[in-house]
């Protein structure tokens, strides 16, 4: 059985004090450096090392964000250097969504724990399972998860699980979204998310709007408040209730620690008879409006604990908080955290003065005592010392984390000594005090010092052309791309193997494929869930005996599956697996993976320093912008579990497409523009990629196979002829531009 433990967010150092001082067990919060909230107030290294210190004082613990995606500069020449004086403190946790900053971690910072950020997009037992062979200590599962989703995760490992239980809700899966990246350059999964899902959009469905004035912002999620099912979440295995907030103010943080404080201390008190009893466990109303004052939008939903998704869950009008509503700063409790000081801890002393022997003092703080002896006690010639000048002087202890509780004074009469030379036993008592507190936490350097240059590093070489393959999300694309002898592989959805009918045309179209000697490749679906349409996971084996060259893997849960039936070795990762880094790609390949897909938010320079050997690059296609385990045809109009085509149009009048997979209940929000870079291909054939794909998504059967003409030409070298321009808008994506 694990602790439970409250754990608070801490985006400035202020909120840190104001967490600790309303409860919290632990804090996370986020250096200058890799943090998934680069806009906070985010601590300096050395207010890093400090606020280590503090918390250990407090007898709390602190954990630090670098869950955010790195590239190849910052990993191999900032990181090692940035960690270096934290883990020498103590840090008690990091939490990571880069594999290879995972890798990294373990390599370099042994006894580190490893947290798993929700930004991994932990949906199951088996992707829970393979990072518990990595020594993941801890793992934030998606939000989008039920109890029993996290019940079943608690069950199949030992680590600990933590999850968001107030706070701010992404409408998109964490680490799945590229909306911010793709329209404004500002990465989500780099600390800098705009937030354009809380803009107005319309939503449209063959020609008919469905959505209006009171329901204009249909991305906008409420926020979440679960204090209510406290008792079902730690029922469900959850250890760590975490509150999100690291962009809020510490009276926010204040606020909202204390009232979680209060009722996860009633249910621990009293947990035999609220189990026995659930209905009596109650939350007072006036504790309900209070954290409803501190910050809502529109109300607040209970997470996904209770529900797959709904309308409910969301601010769809999008209501600003009136004058009239926002209470002032001491009804939100948020004076005290704005005015959180330095924390002091109460210690006992014994001060020993003689004349002709050195001033000695001795601190004590439970069972742990200093002894530290200073300057040698004169007689007095004229005024001596008073036993309460000495009182005085010895009790100002300043901004020092202590004040004597007790200090007794053995000292006598006629003697003298500088107050300079009492200040300085003083300060130097209580740090060697603190320092022998805080010893059991501080670490050595790590035994292998600093780390030299990543072997997992590209390699010159004499670079082909490369294969080209095709993905069709839709069997009409497919048809017209079959006929294209010089395309080398076929990418083929296992939604279309759903259908009986459908299943028997497809196998026979795979069989077709291989004997033209070219390639049949799987792709799985984006979100891979227990209660989704997984029947396909049966035909796995049987399609991979029959010679199927790969598997398209889109999440960590399916890669676990796959690892689980030994099939982890055709596994080809997609860009939203970010390898986004050399070590990450060597992390991969040491664990058996065939291929990887380059991370869409890479530009041509940090791909050239890529080892893209083994990789592939999509030279064509709709980015997907968001896997959201939310629905806008059943939010807006009904559910009807037919794979509804949308189109969201922003304020500028650009459409969006949607698809709404109902295998796996999500929607699928691609760009307005397809990425072409066929008019780059002569830069990116000297990157060195094996393959190369074009993804087919709301294409017809025409224009696909037109796009793959096009590229043809380039990538084959077939005339050396483009077709015509077309008319249409394309994008380039980050190939030029990259992201911050």
């Amino acid at each position: 059985m694990y602790k439970t433990e409250l754990l608070a967010p801490a985006g400035s150092f202020q909120a840190l004090k104001a967490a600790l001082d309303a409860g919290a067990d632990a804090v996370y919060t986020g250096g200058r450096l890799f943090g998934a909230r680069a806009y906070a107030d985010n601590l300096s290294g050395e207010e890093l090392t400090e606020a280590v210190d503090m918390v250990h004082l407090a007898g709390k613990k602190l954990y630090l964000t670098v869950n955010t995606l790195l590239k190849e500069q910052e990993l191999e020449e900032s990181l090692y250097e940035y960690l270096l004086p934290v883990y020498r403190a103590g840090l008690d946790g990091i939490l990571v969504q880069d594999f290879g900053v995972l890798d990294f971690v373990r390599r370099e910072f042994p006894g580190l724990p490893i947290h798993a950020s929700t930004q991994m997009t932990v949906t199951g037992p088996e992707g829970a399972k393979f990072l518990e062979t990595l020594g993941v200590r801890r793992l934030v599962a998606a939000r989008e998860l039920s109890l029993k989703d996290l019940q079943i995760i608690r069950e199949s490992t030992s680590m600990e699980l933590e999850a968001f239980v107030h706070g701010a809700l992404c409408y998109s899966y964490s680490g799945q979204c590229l909306m911010s990246s793709m329209i404004g350059g500002r990465s989500g999964n780099r600390g800098r998310c705009a937030q354009p899902c809380r803009l107005p959009w319309e939503v449209w469905e063959k020609g008919r709007r469905l959505n209006g004035k009171n329901t204009g912002y249909p991305l906008n999620t409420k926020d979440m408040c679960t204090v209510e099912l406290i008792p079902e979440i730690l029922r469900a295995g959850v250890m760590s209730l975490k509150i999100e907030g690291r962009m809020k103010k510490p009276g926010y943080t204040a606020g909202v620690v204390e009232i979680y404080r209060k009722y996860l201390d009633e249910y621990l008190h009293r947990r035999a008879y609220y189990d026995a009893h659930p209905e009596c466990y109650r939350v007072e109303e006036k504790d309900k409006k209070r954290l409803f004052d501190l910050f809502n939008r529109d109300g607040f939903n209970q997470s996904y604990f209770l529900v797959r998704n709904g309308r409910e869950m969301m601010a769809l009008k999008n209501e600003k908080l009136t004058e009239k509503r926002r209470p002032s700063v001491r009804e939100t409790g948020g004076e005290a955290g704005e005015k959180s000081g330095s924390r002091q801890y109460p210690v006992q002393g014994i001060l020993e003065l003689r004349p002709g022997f050195p001033a000695r003092l001795t601190a004590f703080s439970g069972e742990i005592r200093s002894e530290i002896q200073g300057s040698p006690v004169q007689k007095a010639q004229n005024q001596p010392l008073s036993r309460e000048r000495v009182k005085k002087q010895m009790e100002k202890t300043g901004t020092s984390p202590f004040f004597f509780e007790s200090l007794e004074i053995r000292m006598e009469d006629d003697i003298f000594l500088p107050v300079q030379s009492l200040n300085e036993l003083r300060r130097n008592g209580l740090a060697a005090l603190q320092e022998k507190i805080l010893s059991p936490w501080r670490r050595p350097d790590p035994p292998a010092g600093r780390p030299g240059q990543s072997p997992c590093r590209r390699t010159p070489e004499v670079f082909g052309a490369g294969e080209l393959r095709v993905l069709t999300e839709q069997a009409e694309q497919l048809e017209g791309l079959l006929d294209i002898k010089e395309i080398d592989g076929y990418y083929l959805p296992v939604s279309l193997f759903r259908e009986d009918k459908m299943k028997k045309e497809m196998l026979e179209k795979v069989e077709m494929i291989l004997k033209s000697g070219r390639k049949a490749f799987l792709a799985l679906p984006y979100i891979v869930r227990r209660d989704g349409k997984n029947d396909y996971l049966k035909e796995l084996e049987d399609l991979a005996g029959r010679g199927i060259s790969g598997i398209l893997v889109r999440n960590l849960e399916s890669f676990g599956i796959l690892r689980k039936m030994n099939l982890h070795r055709l596994a080809i990762l997609d860009a939203g697996m970010y390898t986004f880094n050399n070590r990450s790609l060597c992390f991969w390949r040491e664990n058996g993976i065939q291929g990887d897909t380059a991370p869409w938010e890479l530009n041509r320079r940090e791909l050239a320093k890529r080892d893209n050997r083994f990789s592939e690059m999509i030279l064509y296609g709709r980015t997907p912008m968001m896997i959201s385990g939310q629905c806008l045809k059943k939010n807006l109009d009904r559910c009807t579990g037919s794979g509804s085509r949308l189109t969201l149009r922003d304020r500028m009048g650009k459409n969006f497409p949607v698809q709404c997979d109902c295998g796996s209940c999500c929607n699928i929000i691609y760009n307005s523009l397809p990425l072409d870079l066929a008019g780059e291909w002569e830069e990116i054939r000297g990157l060195g990629f094996r393959s190369y794909r074009l993804n087919f998504t709301v294409e017809n059967k025409r224009e696909a196979a037109e796009t793959a003409g096009k590229f043809l030409a380039a990538v084959k070298g077939r005339g050396r002829k483009t077709l015509p321009a077309d008319g249409k808008e394309y994008t380039k994506g980050h190939f030029r531009r990259g992201v911050e």
